[in-house]
């Protein structure tokens, strides 16, 4: 079944997830029951101490891992219920990711790189390479195509990053400290640019930080504390 196919209120609903690494005394409860709803078009920042089931969270929305017990539903489908091969073909046609450490191809060109999500897709070349420059002219490098990761900046690989991400136009973008490598001009560079993505595309942003400026720039903010929602908040920019 197609995501697309069901009829959701919200794009993301967690009910009652929890996930649980070993057993006995060794035992980690990651996750021990968390709900929360995301709607299509939000910017929501996902915060929380080292431990606290915030990057566990962001697996689980990003069919990375599965959860020990509990619903996850996504665009009305229960995501527990798929199948490995079916999990793969959610994460490659709804979702983008964005990593820390931008994870781009090192001997291969900006565009080269954006266009490999498009490549397991099985585009066709000529129509790959227009929307991978679209998604490069979209982040501000329309200049920068040619160039392979090591003559690029750190806050210009993170551009490429989210290009890569966004060119297969996902109803969500998963960032896990996207600017954790970067100096603080940078930093704000790039969350600029999200928040711009969220509003002009509509695009659905979950965002990993420990940096509290830096969840500012969500609509919405939540903390985790021992793997459950400690607040849920309105940005106080959102509301600026």
């Amino acid at each position: 079944m197609s995501p697309e196919s069901t009829r959701a209120t919200s794009l993301v609903e967690l009910q009652d997830l929890t996930k649980i690494y070993g057993g006995g005394e060794s035992e980690v409860r990651a996750l021990a029951g968390v709900s929360f709803r995301i709607d299509a078009g939000e910017f929501v920042a996902v915060m929380g101490a080292s431990g606290s089931g915030k990057s566990t969270c962001l697996n689980m929305l990003g069919c990375l891992d599965r959860a020990t017990s509990g619903h996850y539903l996504f665009c009305g489908l229960d995501v527990g219920s798929l199948t490995i091969d079916q999990l793969a073909l959610l994460r490659r046609h709804y979702l983008g990711f964005v990593f820390q450490g931008y994870n781009l191809l090192a001997r291969t060109s900006a565009l080269e790189n954006v266009e490999l999500p498009l490549v397991y897709r099985g585009i066709p070349a000529a129509e790959r390479r227009r929307s991978a420059t679209q998604a490069l002219q979209d982040v501000g490098l329309g200049d920068r195509m040619l160039h392979v990761p090591s003559e690029l900046s750190g806050g210009q690989q993170q551009r490429v990053a989210i290009a890569r991400a966004i060119v297969t136009s996902p109803r969500m973008l998963l960032a896990d400290e996207p600017t954790g490598n970067l100096d603080s001009a940078r930093k704000v560079e790039i969350m600029n640019l999200l928040r711009n993505l969220n509003q002009d595309r509509k695009i659905t942003i979950v965002m990993v930080t420990h940096e509290p400026d830096m969840a500012e720039f969500a609509s919405r903010i939540i903390h985790f504390k021992d793997g459950l929602i400690e607040r849920d908040r309105v940005a106080e920019e959102a509301t600026a």
